[in-house]
């Protein structure tokens, strides 16, 4: 067993239309535009004690599949999509310990709007917001911003770092202690401790100071998923938090080795950054139950394969509807969007075709296979987590309805709270301190 417990989150693919054409989907086909499944989902997994909810985002409508938005629209295929600041906001208004963690885009938002829309939702989540800061990978989504496409790949990194140069300026251009609200001189600020940032780099400009007045936590927490190298670079640079998703004990222990030597080049702690693995445990009452429900997830992945390509080409930029399904994928294709994901396909197919790889590529498990009863997946959480050497793992069902909440915060939780494998209590206030407990 784990000599500290290991930390949870949960990665919700966008906040709008979930599990659509699935089993226990209820009417969230009318019911949509309120967000009541999201804000049950906040107090369900702050009763469970997660360390935090990231919300996945897109800005545009896919048609990567056929060169046509129709499948996309048809399926619900990551549309409709409402922005996550909303969300967001609602949800840590029903909730006063989790963490909650918006997506945003830097290609997309100005690092000063960035800073104080974040800065605004760290002040009234009580210090419990983070960013999970993405340089974008679809052309669609630029020319949404009025750009004729993405940039390259290592280029939007570049122009990153220096996004989080500004964004850091602008959350620090109010010091600890400028509040002061003396009501007896009447000063509600002391001037002296607001300053401007006056900063012009190679990509971004902006004067400062924030008009929003200081961070809770003194900047948000920022989340990251680097996959590529430069990825991974990027996020060892600024990131408190990784989204990982590495196939198999070896492959997880690997990144995050990776990632700690990248965070020593540059001067930081390991241990301030906690590294969390995508999983997407199937659970049953007994293991026959699990099996079987995994049997039916397989099923349907494999009956779904065009919609999963789909989904596949929309973060990869590349259009499957044009190839030969029952042939391999041609070796010159390339990606400007996610290359690990493309990387991973390619690893998996081993030489055989688009359709039998994509029918076992993420089907139903994500970093490891997590089948059976609610105990022994928390002994294989556990055991996983010990081999790896930390730090969590981030739930990463493809949608989500209130059957399968239940079964995390009712039955797995307990399970591993009952092994000693995860908190049973918040330990601070703010999302950041509680992050770094353990």
């Amino acid at each position: 067993m784990a000599t500290n417990p290991f930390h949870l989150a949960w990665f919700l693919q966008g906040s709008s239309v979930q599990a659509w054409g699935e089993p226990w989907t209820g009417h969230i086909g009318t019911t949509w535009e309120q967000p009541a499944l999201f804000l049950d989902m906040a107090r369900s997994l702050e009763r469970a004690c997660f360390d935090y909810i990231l919300l996945e985002d897109s800005s545009y409508v896919g048609e990567s599949f056929g060169g046509s938005t129709e499948i996309y629209l048809k399926k619900a295929i990551a549309v409709p999509r409402q922005d996550p600041s909303v969300v967001a906001a609602l949800m840590t208004q029903v909730t006063s310990r989790i963490g909650i963690v918006p997506t945003f885009g830097t290609y997309a938002y100005h690092p000063y709007l960035l800073a104080r829309l974040m800065a605004t939702l760290d002040q009234v989540s009580a210090g419990r917001a983070g960013w999970n800061a993405v340089t974008g990978s679809s052309d669609f989504a630029a020319m949404n911003f009025g750009m004729p496409g993405m940039p390259e790949h290592d280029l939007r990194y570049d122009m990153a770092d220096e996004y989080m140069e500004v964004v850091r300026g602008l959350w620090g251009s109010w010091e600890p202690g400028a509040m002061i609200a003396d009501r007896k001189s009447g000063d509600l600020i002391d001037h002296t401790k607001v300053h401007a940032v006056n900063y012009s780099g190679k990509y971004f400009k902006t004067r400062g100071p924030l008009n929003s007045g200081p961070s809770p936590q003194g900047r948000p927490v920022i989340a990251q998923a680097g996959g590529s190298p430069r990825g991974r670079r990027f996020a060892a640079a600024h990131a408190d938090t990784i989204v990982v998703n590495a196939k198999g004990i070896d492959a997880m222990r690997a990144y995050r080795d990776d990632v700690h030597k990248h965070m020593i080049a540059q001067g930081r702690k390991p241990s301030d950054c906690k590294v969390l693995y995508l999983i997407n445990p199937i659970l049953g009452e007994t293991m026959e139950e699990a099996l079987e429900r995994k049997k039916k997830r397989e099923c349907m992945a494999q009956a779904n394969i065009q919609e999963r390509l789909a989904h596949f080409g929309k973060v990869t930029n590349i259009d499957f509807g044009k190839f030969d399904l029952d042939k391999p994928l041609p070796d010159d294709v390339t990606t400007n969007g996610h290359q690990l994901n493309l990387e991973q396909f390619r690893t998996l197919a081993g030489g055989r075709s688009i359709r039998q790889t994509m029918a076992s590529f993420n089907a139903v498990d994500l970093s490891i296979d997590l089948c059976g009863t609610c105990d022994s997946v928390a002994a294989r959480m556990g055991e996983v987590m010990q081999e790896v050497g930390g730090d969590g793992f981030l739930f990463s069902m493809p949608n989500v309805n209130r059957r399968t909440l239940a079964e995390i915060e009712d039955g797995l939780v307990p399970a591993l709270q009952d092994r000693g494998l995860v908190r049973k209590a918040y330990e601070h206030k703010h999302f950041r301190e509680n992050l770094l407990a353990y």
